[in-house]
Parts: structure tokens; C-alpha cells; sequence
């Protein structure tokens, strides 16, 4: 089947491919071209402005956490009913998981997928040097299909012109575009990256700056005839269990969502739908109560900046209190961990109550906590596993836990930022929490074990 697709790359964070994939999917959508956007890596503040600029909902492609059977299936699930798929690349092309040669990276991906691959290159305070430097790019691996090169702080003719023309002579390398920098196109941004697209006032308006800028300096005409170009590619449908999905029919599972809890993978909410449950949405800064469900997800995001507002939502505490006394399973992940806490020491060291189900203090510092993927084994039997049962996944935090009782730690951790082998996170009874985020289709045991919990007790009321 054919799946006209295009990676944006960069050889490096911070050469502008954010903006640019932004621009591209707005521009394409004004020209009423379904697009499709994905991500590659462990983000989820980017797939949440894709799906501002795009009007449909951005997927994560990781090689790392998941097989490459899993990475084909959430690309090919969602890129058949699109005109055309942008892949946008993390760090520099050929950037992935530590000391895994390629697995994690962009170019990891391009090569699963047999995706052309657009590359951006940062030409400040560069000349000739370029041609250098895309060569090698071009040659560094078998396998990957260099198709252009965009040239980002192109400020002068040069570019367009010599740079542009020794390019395409010398590599074969068409240049599809140079964009010189746009002082009004900004961006803000936080401790993890980006503002998420939720807290972002003035995103419409900085979209359509980057979809101008998009149709003026780059050929999307030519880019939209590389990705139609893709080689033709067969995908099998992965199934990662002999669950019936009607197993867990009627499994209702209520979902943190709101302006704090933003840090979901959009294909771990998709799988457990594929699985049978039905997803209830709800707001721990603004309801008064967790809906009437058989089990909670509490994902990650930003509760640091909501505390005192979720600390004052006495409310919802009392009634996750007695969501948890009556047994409901509750899963929480990075955000959600630190919101379950008993205390949160936030970045001016003003401390607030947390809901107090975990009994920890975690406090904001000003420097990165945790980096990286993980293999997290765990240290008892909880509600996603079973003593020594292992998931990969990822942490990204600025804060430190502490006063975490050691028989009820969670998680060994090997890899990330820390010394292989630590502690993390909780589990007792019915509650899991942790600062790792797990790709639930990549750990398919987990989300069973989490659903099996769930229905279990809708099968005991």
C-alpha cells in the first residue's frame, strides 16, 4: 500500500524543524490536504501543536521503546486514511537512545518506514562548509533516502543562489527552500521544552506566521511529490495479544486531562480503547469529583505550575481519597506521581499539600532531574505487573522525591540520568505511581494487568 510520507529532520536540536513542520502542516491544511503528523521519540508537547496546526491528532514513533512491528502499526493505523504523513525527526538525525548506535533516532525511523527524509541544516555563520557537512549526512548509513535539504537563517542570496546550486551539482541534494529568520515567529518556552499548545494564547497566530513563511520559502510542491514518491511498503497489523478486545467492554477508565496533566501518548489512549475500555475525561483542577469509572489514569504534565490551584481543590482530593479507600486501581505516571504526593516544594520553595495517597515529598529544582530511557524492573507484584516483570520507557523531570518507604518502592531503574539500579516510584494495593512514562502498545502486559485490575473490581460491586 502506498503511504505518501516525508521526515523532517535536523543535524541538530534547535535548527528550526519544529517551526518548520508546524508551518508545512498548516500550509498543507489550508490547501485542503489531509495531514497526517507524527513524532519520533518520547515528546509530547510537540504532538500536541501538531495537532493545532494539522486539525488531527499527532502520534509518537519510537524504535526504542517499541518493536518495529509497533512502530509500522501506529504509522500505518493512522496514516491510511491521510493524503500525505509528516514525521517530525528529535535531536539531530542520527541522535538516539545511548550507546544503541541508531535505535531511537530519526533516521532509525526513516529506514523502518522507508521514509524520504527532509533535512534542516542551521546556516548561520556557514558557508561552503554545508556541503561538507550534508555529505555526510547523506552517506553516514545505507539505507537512507536523502531527498533535500532545507537551509534555515538563510539571510542572503548566497544561498539560494552558490550554496543552493552546489548542493544539488556536487551531492544530488535538491534544496527545497531557504528561510531566512523571522523575527516575529516566537515561540515560548518552559523548563521541558516548549509552552504546551494548551497554555499557548498566541499559537494560532504564530502557526499562520510559520504556514506563510512555509508556502513563501519552501517548494512544497516538491515536497509533497518526494513524499508521493515514497517507495510502496507493506504493513502487517501487529497484535501484541490473543486478548479478545471484548474482554474489556464496558471497562470504563477515567483520564486526567486539563491544563496540568497534558504528557499523554496518544496511541496508549488509542490501544486501551482497541482493548475494549471507554475512556472518561476529567479535569482534577476544575471537577469536584473522579467520574464514576473502574479505574484512574493520571498522566504527566505540568502540575508544578497548577499546585496551588490543585492544592486548593480540596473536592477532587477527598474524593480521589475515596476512590483509592474503595479499592479503585489508579495509575500514575511522572505528573500524576508527584500530584499523589503528600507534599510538592515548588521552584520558590513555597511548599503545598499534594493529594497525599503516596507518602513522599518531591521538590522542583532548577536543574534536570532525569533524562532518558529507562528499563524499569519491577520490585513487586502491583496493578500493571508482576514481581521482576520489566517496561522500557522514559523519564524527563526537574524535581527529586524523598521519604519514599523502600518496601514499597516501584521500580529498579537501569539507564536514564542516575546510577543504574535506583529506586522509583510507589505501589501498594491498588495504586501505582512513578516518573516513568510507559508507551502502553510497546508494554502491552502492563496495560492488560492495569485493565484486568479494572474490571476485576466492576465484576466485585
Amino acid at each position: 500500500m502506498s503511504f505518501p510520507r516525508i521526515l523532517i529532520a535536523g543535524v541538530q536540536s534547535g535548527v528550526g524543524k519544529t517551526t518548520l513542520t508546524l508551518g508545512l502542516l498548516a500550509a498543507l491544511k489550508r490547501r485542503g490536504i489531509k495531514v497526517q503528523p507524527f513524532k519520533v521519540g518520547p515528546d509530547y508537547i510537540d504532538p500536541g501543536l501538531h495537532y493545532h496546526a494539522a486539525g488531527v491528532k499527532s502520534h509518537n514513533l519510537d524504535s526504542w521503546m517499541g518493536s518495529e512491528e509497533v512502530v509500522k502499526t501506529v504509522f500505518a493505523r493512522n496514516a491510511q486514511n491521510a493524503d500525505i504523513s509528516i514525521i517530525e525527526g528529535v535531536m539531530g538525525l542520527f541522535d538516539g537512545a545511548r550507546g544503541e548506535r541508531l535505535k531511537g533516532s530519526s533516521a532509525h525511523i526513516a529506514m523502518i518506514l522507508k521514509a524520504p527524509v527532509i533535512l534542516v541544516v542551521n546556516v548561520k555563520g556557514m558557508a561552503r562548509s554545508c556541503a561538507a557537512l550534508v555529505k555526510g549526512y547523506k552517506e553516514y548509513v545505507s539505507g537512507l533516502d536523502l531527498k533535500g535539504v532545507i537551509l534555515n537563517n538563510a539571510g542572503s542570496d548566497y544561498y539560494k543562489t552558490i550554496l543552493a546550486g552546489a548542493l544539488e551539482d556536487e551531492l544530488g541534494v535538491k534544496v527545497l527552500g531557504c528561510l531566512a529568520k523571522n523575527k516575529h515567529i516566537t515561540m515560548p518556552e518552559r523548563h521541558l521544552g516548549l509552552l504546551p499548545a494548551e497554555e499557548n494564547n498566541e499559537l494560532s497566530s504564530a502557526i499562520s506566521l510559520m504556514a506563510d513563511l512555509a508556502e513563501a520559502e519552501v517548494d512544497v510542491d516538491a515536497l509533497l511529490a518526494a513524499a508521493r514518491a515514497s517507495e510502496p511498503v507493506e504493513f502487517k497489523e501487529y497484535n501484541s495479544s490473543s486478548t479478545p478486545r471484548n474482554q474489556y467492554k464496558n471497562t470504563f477508565i477515567g483520564v486526567a486531562r486539563d491544563q496540568a496533566f497534558t504528557f499523554y501518548y496518544q496511541d496508549s489512549l488509542d490501544y486501551l480503547q482497541e482493548l475494549g475500555a471507554r475512556l472518561v475525561y476529567f479535569s482534577p483542577l476544575k471537577d469536584s469529583s473522579v467520574p464514576d469509572v473502574d479505574g484512574l489514569y493520571i498522566g504527566g504534565g505540568f502540575p508544578e505550575m497548577f499546585i496551588k490551584e490543585l492544592s486548593e481543590n480540596q473536592s477532587m482530593i477527598t474524593s480521589l481519597h475515596n476512590a483509592h479507600d474503595k479499592g479503585l486501581p489508579i495509575f500514575a505516571e511522572c505528573g500524576g506521581f508527584m500530584y499523589l504526593t503528600e507534599k510538592v516544594v515548588d521552584f520558590q520553595g513555597n511548599s503545598w499539600p499534594g493529594v497525599g495517597l503516596v507518602p513522599v515529598e518531591v521538590k522542583m529544582t532548577n536543574k534536570l532531574a532525569a533524562l532518558g530511557y529507562v528499563k524499569a524492573s519491577a520490585l513487586k507484584k502491583s496493578i500493571i505487573g508482576d514481581l521482576g516483570d520489566e517496561v522500557k520507557g522514559h523519564e524527563f523531570h526537574y524535581s527529586v522525591m524523598s521519604g519514599i518507604p523502600e518496601e514499597d518502592s516501584a521500580f529498579s531503574l537501569v539507564g536514564g540520568k542516575g546510577a543504574d539500579y535506583r529506586r522509583d516510584g510507589y505501589a501498594r494495593r491498588n495504586l501505582f505511581a512513578s516518573y516513568v512514562h510507559i508507551h502502553l502498545r510497546s508494554n502491552p502486559k502492563a496495560a492488560l494487568n492495569f485493565l484486568d485490575a479494572c474490571r476485576e473490581l466492576k465484576q466485585r460491586r
